[in-house]
C-alpha cells in the first residue's frame, strides 16, 4: 500500500475512534503488517515581513550564546533555546534591486533593477513540498495576511496565495456540499478541459514568436499546476477531512480584519498550527505584508503604512514608530512559537518537528538596503537544529557594531560584509533538514553549520 493510502487509512481510523468516543486499538491485522511505516513529519514554515526593520534598534551587538535581545526582540526571550537570530545574510543577485525583494526571498533569483517583469526560479518551499507531498492532502499551503504569495513553481510561476481566513478553514476542514461522485465528475470535467487547452496550445506553439512562446509556456505551466492539484484532489476524495473540535472551529472561522490586527495575525497563525497539527500539509508560506503597501496598526496607534514608515529620512518619531511596529510583528511571531510549543507529539512538540524561517528581503528600507537582512530561524530540533546563539557573519570582519553611528550601520545594511554569507546557504540548510537531496540551492556556497547539530 502506498504512503498515500496508508495515511488515508490512518486518518479514517482516527475519525472512527472520535465517533466512538473511545480510546481503543484495532487488533493487528494481516494487511497492517504489510504496510510501510508512516514517514515522520519534517515540517517547514516561511514567514515574510516587508520593508525591513529599524536596524538601529534591531541589531543584536554580540554573537554567541550570551547575546542580549534588543527591544523589538524582547518577546522572544522565552524562546531563546529554540531560536537563532542570524546577522549578515544577503541575496547576491538582489543587492540594490529593491523592487522585487519579496518575490525572490525564497528563490534568490536575479531580477531587473527597475522592478520590471522577470522570470523567477523555483522557491525553496516548493522543492520541500515536492519531497513531502505524498503524505498530506495539500502539498503546500500558500497564505498572505496582506500582499502576495511567496511560492514559485519549478517554472518560476507564482503560486496564488489565499488571504481569506474563512476560505482557508473551509479548504482545510470544511464539509463539501456536494457528494463525492458529483465532485469527482466536476474534477474529471476540469481535467478534460485542461487536456483540450494543452492540445490546442501545442498546435499553435510552433507558429509563435519567441516572446509569445514564452508567454504561452508560462500559461501552460500554470495549467500543469492545476492538473496536479486536480489529480491530488481526486486521490483524497475518499479520505475524510480532519475534524476540528466545535469550539476550535468557531474560533478559527471568525471574520476579522486589520482593524483588530493582533487578533487577525493570530488567527492566521492559529490556522497554520491547526493545518500542521492535523498533518493536512507540511509546508506553509505566509506573506505578512506587501513591500509596496502594508496597512497601519491602529490598535498600537500606528496609522501609517509600513512602507511609509520605512522611508523615515532619519526622523526620530518615524523611527520610533517603525520600532513599535517591528516589536508588534515579533510579538505575533512569538505567539506562533508559543502555539507550536504547546502541542505535544509523540517525542516532543510540534515546534520540534517544524523548521520556521521569519525575516525580510530588505534591511534598511529608507535607502532600500538589502544586505544584513533581519533573519530568525526557529524550531526543528527533531530535524537536527541547535539553537540558543546569535550567529553573526559581520562581527568576524568588523570587530564590533556601532549603531550610534547611523550612517556607518546603514552601510552594513547596503553592502554585505561577508560575500559568502548568503540567504541561499540558509535555504540549502533547510532543504537538507527536510530530507531533500540537494548539494546546492541557487548561489549557495555551503550549508550553515552553526545551526545544525
Amino acid at each position: 500500500m502506498s504512503n498515500l493510502n496508508l495515511n488515508a487509512w490512518q486518518m479514517s481510523r482516527r475519525q472512527m475512534l472520535r465517533g466512538l468516543g473511545a480510546c481503543i486499538a484495532l487488533p493487528l491485522l494481516d494487511c497492517m503488517a504489510l504496510l510501510p511505516a508512516p514517514s515522520k513529519p519534517r515540517r517547514s514554515v516561511f514567514l515574510y515581513i516587508p520593508n525591513g526593520v529599524n536596524m538601529l534598534t534591531w541589531q543584536i551587538e554580540k554573537a554567541g550564546a550570551d547575546y542580549e535581545f534588543t527591544a523589538p526582540l524582547k518577546s522572544l526571550e522565552r524562546h531563546r533555546a529554540d531560536i537563532t537570530p542570524i546577522s549578515g545574510l544577503h541575496h547576491p543577485m538582489v543587492l540594490g534591486k529593491h523592487h522585487n525583494c519579496e518575490k525572490v526571498w525564497l528563490t534568490g533569483a536575479n531580477v531587473p533593477g527597475d522592478g520590471g517583469a522577470f522570470r523567477n526560479t523555483v522557491s525553496v518551499d516548493q522543492l520541500i513540498a515536492e519531497a513531502q507531498s505524498a503524505a498530506t492532502r495539500f502539498s503546500s499551503l500558500e497564505m498572505a495576511i496582506e500582499g502576495t504569495s511567496l511560492a514559485w513553481s519549478k517554472d518560476g510561476i507564482q503560486i496564488p496565495a489565499e488571504r481569506n481566513t474563512q476560505q482557508i478553514f473551509n479548504m482545510l476542514f470544511g464539509v463539501e456540499k456536494d457528494g463525492k461522485e458529483t465532485i469527482r465528475r466536476r474534477l474529471s470535467r476540469r481535467g478534460s478541459i485542461l487536456d483540450i487547452v494543452a492540445a490546442d496550445a501545442k498546435r499553435v506553439n510552433s507558429r509563435l514568436g519567441s516572446e509569445d512562446r514564452t508567454k504561452l509556456d508560462e500559461y501552460l505551466t500554470a495549467v500543469r499546476e492545476v492538473e496536479e492539484r486536480t489529480r491530488r484532489a481526486d486521490e483524497w476524495l475518499n479520505v475524510p477531512k480532519p475534524v476540528v473540535p466545535p469550539d476550535e472551529a468557531v474560533r478559527l472561522q471568525r471574520k476579522l480584519s486589520m482593524a483588530a490586527a493582533g487578533e487577525y495575525y493570530r488567527l492566521f497563525y492559529d490556522l497554520m498550527v491547526m493545518a500542521l497539527r492535523t498533518d493536512s500539509t507540511r509546508v506553509i508560506t505566509c506573506g505578512i505584508g506587501s513591500e509596496g503597501n502594508t496597512s497601519g496598526i491602529p490598535e498600537i496607534g500606528i496609522l501609517q503604512t509600513r512602507h511609509g514608515l520605512s522611508h523615515h529620512n532619519g526622523d526620530p518619531e518615524q523611527l520610533r514608530r517603525l520600532t513599535q511596529t517591528d516589536t508588534f510583528l515579533v510579538e505575533q511571531f512569538s505567539y506562533f512559537l508559543d502555539q507550536l510549543k504547546s502541542h505535544q507529539e509523540e517525542n516532543g512538540t510540534l515546534l520540534d518537528t517544524t523548521q520556521v524561517l521569519w525575516g525580510s528581503g530588505m534591511a534598511y528600507g529608507h535607502s532600500h538596503g538589502n544586505a544584513n537582512l533581519p533573519t530568525i530561524m526557529a524550531g526543528g530540533r527533531a530535524l537536527g537544529y541547535k539553537h540558543g546563539t546569535h550567529v553573526d557573519f559581520n562581527l568576524p570582519k568588523i570587530g564590533q557594531y556601532n549603531v550610534a553611528d547611523a550612517m556607518a550601520h546603514y552601510r552594513i545594511c547596503s553592502k554585505p560584509v561577508d560575500d559568502n554569507a548568503r540567504v541561499s546557504n540558509l535555504l540549502l540548510t533547510m532543504l537538507q533538514r527536510a530530507d531533500v537531496k540537494a548539494e546546492k540551492f541557487q548561489d549557495s556556497v555551503t550549508p550553515i553549520s552553526q545551526i545544525v547539530a
